[in-house]
């Protein structure tokens, strides 16, 4: 890997939610060690104002700080990335919003003779949209796959539809760490990892709550938590329409369940059982090395995300749980997988910091993604429109300016907005829905 000559390294993160700005914070320090940045990162921070802009409470239970952060419009960004801003710019964002940045940054750096290195992935579990989100973060100099099972499905969509593959870099996810499990705890204790959108109707949601309810009731020397992504009125990467929280204040809980915020870390700090339908939680608890169960009361089923999990030897339904089951990974899956449960956690980000520090050091052609006015006419350009960008990556007539900040008022107006959404979303929409079905 080459060194670089003594100089801060300077990275801006673009991400449209908690759990993204996470991902692209932490693969930010996991990809820029001192070997690329003898002088340590400078770390700005840009939040992409939508629906899932994450709450300072969010942000405070993330717990990554920056040198700086702020909320921006995808046009307001594109015009503070100068191509000398930034060494590196990490895109944690849905598919769309990478694709249109893309093809923003390419439009603002036209002519450049530098510019910085442009880096993407995925914030977790790969079991949706593969080529469709694949396609829309073509154009990166890096593509992260999480894993050796995720790189080379990558490859594969992208040679597949003869795009250049070679962005692709096998990594893991950068939020995997802990200290591994070394026995039973006092008390023991079982903890749910839920899902905002997973599974996406009261009914299973209900079931599932039910079934921890039971579990608690069953092991009264147990405790039982019910670990939340998010508080009522908050969003993150997926819409929650029917927060369980909203379910359990229908029914009597027992003295031994709860439910919890925080860090997942911190909440794997205490667990002896982590059970779940498919959350990325289930890869940084078998990291660790802690019981972890996947369920399968509900289906195999790629709408749930389970079917990910095939061949892991974790999963598993309510009923042997309740019986007492421990799950059994499989080392050869966990390897695949990226879970690196050996210790060789730290080795798997040597090939993208190598792919960093060579892009550094190298001349590099102007960004080039796979969809453009002549693969994708059809689809493109309402992907651009979506962030106010014209078909050639320009900013739309009326797009917000950069230069004028919001007043009082216009903030007022933004988060009550906002919070008219968040509160139809959870609201109002299974209301209609439900009057839809009559």
């Amino acid at each position: 890997m080459p060194v670089r000559n003594g100089k801060q390294l300077r990275v801006a993160v673009l991400a449209d939610s908690d759990t993204r700005w996470k991902w692209g914070s932490l693969t930010a320090s996991r990809i820029t060690d001192s070997r690329i940045a003898p002088e340590g990162l400078a770390l700005d921070g840009y939040l992409l104002r939508g629906r899932a802009t994450p709450t300072p409470r969010q942000l405070r239970e993330i717990g990554v700080r920056a040198d700086s952060l702020r909320e921006v419009t995808a046009v307001e960004f594109l015009r503070k990335i100068e191509p000398e801003a930034y060494d590196v710019v990490v895109l944690a964002l849905v598919g769309g919003g990478v694709q249109a940045v893309l093809h923003g940054l390419a439009h603002a750096w036209r002519g450049a003779a530098r510019r910085p290195v442009v880096v993407t992935g995925y914030v977790g579990v790969v079991y949706e949209k593969l080529a469709d989100g694949l396609l829309l973060r073509h154009g990166a100099d890096v593509v992260l796959a999480n894993s050796g099972y995720d790189a080379d499905r990558f490859r594969a969509v992208y040679e597949g539809v003869g795009a250049d593959a070679s962005a692709v870099t096998e990594c893991a996810l950068p939020f995997l760490g802990g200290e591994p499990y070394t026995g039973v705890r006092d008390p023991y204790t079982v903890t749910f990892a839920a899902q905002p959108s997973v599974p996406d109707t009261a009914v299973d949601r209900d079931y599932l709550l039910d079934r921890l309810v039971r579990h608690a009731e069953s092991h009264p020397d147990r405790e039982v938590l019910l670990k939340l992504r998010s508080k009522p009125g908050e969003h993150t990467t997926h819409i929650e329409e029917i927060p369980y929280q909203k379910l359990a204040q229908r029914r009597e809980l027992p003295a031994n369940f709860r439910l919890v915020y925080g860090n997942m870390g911190e909440v794997l700090d205490r667990t002896d059982l982590l059970v779940t339908v498919s959350s990325t939680a289930a890869l940084e608890s078998l990291h660790r090395r802690i019981p972890t169960a996947l369920l399968t009361d509900l289906g195999v089923r790629e709408a749930l995300g389970n079917h990910h999990f095939t061949g892991s030897g974790c999963l598993v339904s309510w009923d042997r749980l309740d019986e007492g089951a421990l799950p059994e990974p499989d080392p050869a899956w966990l390897a695949r997988q990226g879970v690196a449960a050996d210790g060789t956690y730290d080795q798997a980000f040597d090939a993208a910091r190598a792919r960093v520090a060579a892009l550094l050091d190298a001349d590099r052609p102007a960004l080039a993604p796979y969809y453009s006015r002549t693969t994708a006419p059809g689809y493109l350009p309402r992907i651009l429109a979506r962030h106010h960008l014209a078909p050639d990556g320009g900013p739309l007539p009326g797009a917000p300016a950069a230069d004028r900040a919001p007043g009082p008022v216009r903030q007022v107006v933004r988060r009550a907005a906002r919070g008219a959404y968040r509160h139809g979303v959870q609201r109002v929409a299974p209301v209609i829905r439900r009057m839809g079905e009559l």
